[in-house]
């Protein structure tokens, strides 16, 4: 598959929702380790508004559309920090990109590199600080480099280990951190948690 028309792209944001919602309760054992535990939940709620505002105002005139469209329901359904960032995601990448009729692999690359330029943004978290960048940041550099390869070879190339060879770097350079932060990185968190669901559903 060369690209995807705005149809088969909200289908397949419509399986990422039901991905994470799947995944309520992985989410919220990884939130718990470090956290009270409500990951999971605000998450699924968050995807639940999104998913019945996809099926409810589909169809789309753009791609763009459908991205606005989750951030706007993840901002308004979730609040709080994650609410605010996970809905920085979506919208930023469809501000920052011209309205695209089809998604191909340069425009999810330039969408994507778009969204994680708005987390940081918004979250002023850069890689290598234990967050949803650390996942995010990979994976957007491997669309970049499968700019002008077919849509599915580019998703295909997420699902790969080579992804996060980069943060298995960082991880080795943890030997002259303190031992609290060593343990702190030994702990999977919620954010990584979920962009490693999300790109490789």
């Amino acid at each position: 598959m060369r690209e995807m028309t705005v149809e088969q792209a909200t289908d397949m944001m419509l399986h990422v929702c039901d991905a994470i919602i799947g995944q309520k309760q992985y989410l919220a054992e990884v939130d718990s380790r470090i956290g009270d535990g409500d990951h999971g939940a605000g998450m699924a709620g968050g995807m639940e508004k999104a998913k019945a505002a996809l099926e409810a105002k589909r169809p789309f005139p753009d791609i763009n559309t459908i991205f606005r469209t989750m951030g706007m329901e993840m901002i308004g359904s979730m609040g709080g920090a994650s609410g605010v960032i996970f809905g920085s995601m979506f919208m930023g990448g469809a501000r920052d990109v011209p309205s695209a009729q089809i998604l191909d692999s340069d425009i999810l690359a330039k969408m994507m590199r778009a969204s994680l330029d708005a987390v940081k943004h918004r979250g002023k978290a850069q890689l290598g600080d234990k967050t949803m960048v650390d996942a995010l940041e990979p994976a957007v550099l491997a669309l970049e480099r499968q700019a002008c390869a077919e849509l599915e070879e580019s998703l295909k190339s997420l699902r790969t280990k080579k992804v996060w060879k980069k943060q298995k770097t960082m991880w080795r350079n943890l030997e002259e951190r303190n031992s609290w932060e060593k343990e702190r990185w030994d702990m999977r968190t919620p954010g990584l948690s979920l962009y490693g669901l999300f790109f490789r559903q």
